[in-house]
């Protein structure tokens, strides 16, 4: 299984000004919180360093099941997380929110499930095996927000 974040040319895009997926240029500041995963390279930006707010859609066409939420960016250049390892922003809150999509990027019903932050892994790899599921996205459980894609390694 491979965790893999924002893809490099969607993050290069939103750096360079370019809209989001609300249509709006993502919003420079410096980060003001403790814990703002950038979804590129799945560490945290560091307090006071800059950042991007902008609203991410991580699916290839509008439909029904395509959501939309703000998520964290670097403001300068970092390096795409693609690896088996678990990144670190799943570290910061003890629950995700884990749900399987089919090739049409349509939800898998029943797989949906907060899941506590140990368990990630094993529920991503048991639906993983599963012909009907494409791949998984983990959400934050508290705001709904993407934090990364998980797929077949």
């Amino acid at each position: 299984m491979i965790f893999q974040g924002l893809p490099t040319l969607t993050a290069h895009a939103l750096r360079l000004g370019k809209p989001d997926a609300n249509g709006q240029t993502p919003e420079r500041v410096l980060n003001p919180y403790d814990a703002a995963p950038c979804r590129h390279c799945l560490c945290h930006v560091p307090k006071g360093a800059g950042m991007l707010i902008c609203a991410h859609r991580p699916f290839s066409i509008l439909q029904p099941y395509a959501e939309t939420g703000p998520i964290f960016l670097c403001a300068a250049e970092c390096p795409p997380y693609f690896s088996s390892e678990t990144p670190a922003v799943l570290t910061s809150s003890p629950d995700y929110l884990i749900k399987a999509y089919n090739a049409e990027e349509r939800i898998v019903y029943g797989t949906g499930r907060i899941t506590p932050q140990s368990e990630i892994k094993p529920y991503c790899a048991e639906l993983l095996i599963r012909e009907d599921i494409a791949f998984v996205d983990i959400r934050s459980a508290r705001n709904n927000c993407w934090q990364v894609r998980v797929t077949r390694g």
